[in-house]
C-alpha cells in the first residue's frame, strides 16, 4: 500500500473498513448469543435464527446485490446500503423481543449483500488490473478475516458490558466509514442501461437463493421435518431453471449466461465455497471442542482462536509476492495443501491437549486462509469487464456465504450422527469431534483437486464489453490509474495465472 498514491490508499482504507465491519459484526454476535438468549428468554429455535437470519439475508441477495451495483452505480449502492446496515444494526441493539432481533439481523444481512459486492467492485474498477489491483484485493480479503478474528475477542469483552453493545459498536464504526466514504469514494456517471430492468430475472434469482439458503440453514439447525427442507431445495432448484430460461430470452438479462462459462471464474467461485466452508466448519468444531469438552469460556476460546487472524498480516505482505512470482493457481493450491495439513493435524486431538499442541494447527489455518482466499478473489474477477465487476463480486460472495452455511451444516450433521446412540461420555464426544473434522479435510482436498486443474490453463483474455456497458468508476487519481511500482512485484515476474 505504501507505493499507492495517498487518495488511492484512503479509498482502499474505507473499503476495507466495510469488510472489516462485516466480519467483526458477525463474530461479535456469535460470542454474544448465549447472553442474548438468557436475557430475552429465547427458545432454542429463536436463538438459532438470530444467527441464521443474517446468513439467510446475505446469501439470498448477494447475487442480486452485486448486479445492482453494476446497473445502478457502485458508489450509490455502497452508500445507501451502508446506511441501511447502520440503522438496522442499531435497531437490533434496542430489540426486546426475539422476532425484532431476527428481523433486524435479516435486514442487516440483506444490506451486507448489497454493500459488500459494491465495495469489491469499487476496488476492481478503481485500481489498474495487475499488481496494484491484486494487492488491493489481497488487503481487502485479509481485512475480512482479520475483522472476524478480532471480533471474537471484542465481542467477548463487550458482552461483559452488555450484549446490546455488540450491536451499538458496529453503528459507531459504520458511521465513521460512511462519513469517510462520502469524501473518499469518487463520484461516477450514471450507468447506461438498455432494454429496461430484468425484474422477472431478479425475482427468480432472489427467490432461488433464499430457498436454497433456507434449506441449508434448516440442515444446520438439525431439523427433523425433512419434508419442508426437501421442498425448499426442490423449489430453489426449480427457480434456478426458471431463472436460466428468463435470462436466455431477456433482451437485457440480469446475468449474461456466457459469463458463467468462464472456467477460471467457476473454479475460483467453487474453490471459495469449499475453502470458506471448510474454514468455518473447522472453526465450529474447534469451538465446540474447547467450550463443551474442555469447559473454556467464550472469551478464552476467542483468545485461543485469534492466532488464526495471522492472515491479516500475511495477506498484504507475503501473498502478493507469491502471487506475482508463481501465479494465482499455484498460491491457491498451496493454501489448500496447507489447510489439508492443518486440519489433518487436528484429527488426532486428545481430551487434554495443551494450547501449545493446538497452536500449530491454528497458525497454519490462518496461513492457509491468507494464501487461498485473496488469490481466489483475484481469479474470480480477473478479465471480467468493468460493467460486470459487481456481478463477479456477487457470485464470489454468494459462493462464500453458501460455503460457510454448507460447512457448518455438514459438520453439525456428521457430529450428530457420530454422537447418536452413544453414552455421551468424553470419549464418545471426542470421537464425534474427530468424525466431524473429516468434513473440512474432505472439502479442502476436493478444493485442491479442482484448483489443480487451473495449473493447465493460461491466463484468460479480458472479455469484450457487452453492448451499452456501465460506465466504470473513475480512479481515485490520475496516478492511481497507472500501475504503481510495488515492492511485492519484482521486475521480471510472470503474469498471474487464473485459479
Amino acid at each position: 500500500m505504501s507505493t499507492m498514491p495517498s487518495r488511492a490508499r484512503a479509498l482502499l482504507l474505507v473499503l476495507c473498513g466495510t469488510i472489516f465491519l462485516e466480519g467483526i459484526d458477525v463474530a461479535m454476535l456469535a460470542v454474544a448469543v448465549p447472553s442474548i438468549r438468557s436475557d430475552l428468554s429465547l427458545p432454542t429455535s429463536a436463538t438459532a435464527w438470530v444467527m441464521s437470519a443474517y446468513v439467510l439475508g446475505y446469501a439470498g441477495f448477494t447475487l442480486l446485490g452485486g448486479r445492482a451495483a453494476d446497473l445502478f452505480g457502485r458508489r450509490r449502492m455502497f452508500l445507501v446500503w451502508l446506511s441501511v446496515f447502520l440503522v438496522f444494526s442499531g435497531l437490533g441493539g434496542f430489540a426486546d423481543r426475539g422476532w425484532m432481533l431476527i428481523v433486524a439481523r435479516f435486514v442487516t444481512g440483506v444490506a451486507a449483500a448489497f454493500m459488500t459486492p459494491a465495495a469489491m467492485a469499487l476496488i476492481t474498477t478503481s485500481y489498474e488490473e495487475g499488481p496494484q489491483r491484486n494487492r488491493a484485493l489481497l488487503v481487502f480479503a485479509g481485512t475480512a478475516a482479520g475483522g472476524f478474528s478480532l471480533g471474537l475477542v471484542i465481542g467477548g469483552l463487550l458482552t461483559q458490558l452488555g450484549w446490546r453493545w455488540v450491536f451499538f459498536a458496529p453503528v459507531l464504526l459504520a458511521g465513521g466509514i460512511l462519513i469517510a466514504a462520502l469524501r473518499t469514494v469518487p463520484a461516477e456517471a450514471r450507468p447506461v442501461r438498455t432494454g429496461g430492468f430484468d425484474l422477472p430475472g431478479a425475482a427468480a434469482a432472489a427467490g432461488a437463493m433464499l430457498l436454497l439458503a433456507y434449506g441449508i440453514v434448516r440442515l444446520e439447525h438439525g431439523t427433523t421435518d425433512w419434508a419442508w427442507t426437501a421442498g425448499a431445495f426442490a423449489a430453489g432448484l426449480l427457480l434456478i431453471a426458471v431463472f436460466v430460461l428468463i435470462e436466455r430470452r431477456s433482451p437485457a438479462p440480469l446475468v449474461r449466461l456466457s459469463l458463467l462459462r468462464r472456467a477460471s471464474m467457476v473454479r475460483a467461485d467453487l474453490g471459495a465455497l469449499l475453502f470458506v466452508g471448510s474454514f468455518f466448519g473447522f472453526q465450529f468444531v474447534v469451538t465446540l471442542y474447547l467450550q463443551e469438552l474442555r469447559g473454556w469460556s467464550a472469551l478464552q476460546t476467542a483468545l485461543a482462536l485469534v492466532v488464526m487472524g495471522a492472515d491479516a498480516v500475511i495477506a498484504p505482505t507475503l501473498t502478493p509476492r507469491l502471487v506475482n512470482r508463481y501465479g494465482n493457481a499455484r498460491v491457491v493450491l498451496g493454501g489448500f495443501v496447507v489447510a489439508i495439513v492443518s486440519y489433518g493435524l487436528f484429527l488426532q486431538v486428545g481430551p487434554d491437549w495443551s494450547y501449545a499442541a493446538m497452536f500449530p494447527t491454528l497458525l497454519l489455518t490462518g496461513t492457509a486462509f491468507a494464501l487461498a482466499y485473496g488469490p481466489l478473489t483475484i481469479a474470480a474477477t480477473d478479465g471480467v469487464p468493468d460493467s460486470e465487476q459487481g456481478l463477479a463480486g456477487g457470485l464470489l460472495h454468494t459462493s462464500t456465504q453458501f460455503g460457510s452455511a454448507v460447512g457448518i451444516s455438514a459438520v453439525t450433521a456428521v457430529y450428530g450422527l457420530a454422537s447418536a446412540g452413544t453414552d455421551g461420555g468424553p470419549g464418545a464426544t471426542l470421537d464425534a469431534f474427530r468424525a466431524a473434522l473429516v468434513v473440512p479435510v474432505a472439502m479442502v482436498t476436493l478444493g485442491a483437486l479442482i484448483t489443480a486443474l487451473g495449473l493447465r490453463t493460461r491466463s484468460p483474455r479480458r472479455l469484450p464489453e457487452t453492448s451499452a456497458p456501465a460506465t466504470p468508476v473513475s480512479p481515485p487519481s490520475p496516478q492511481a490509474a497507472r500501475p504503481a511500482p510495488s515492492s511485492a512485484a519484482p521486475s521480471g515476474t510472470r503474469p498471474t495465472s487464473a485459479a
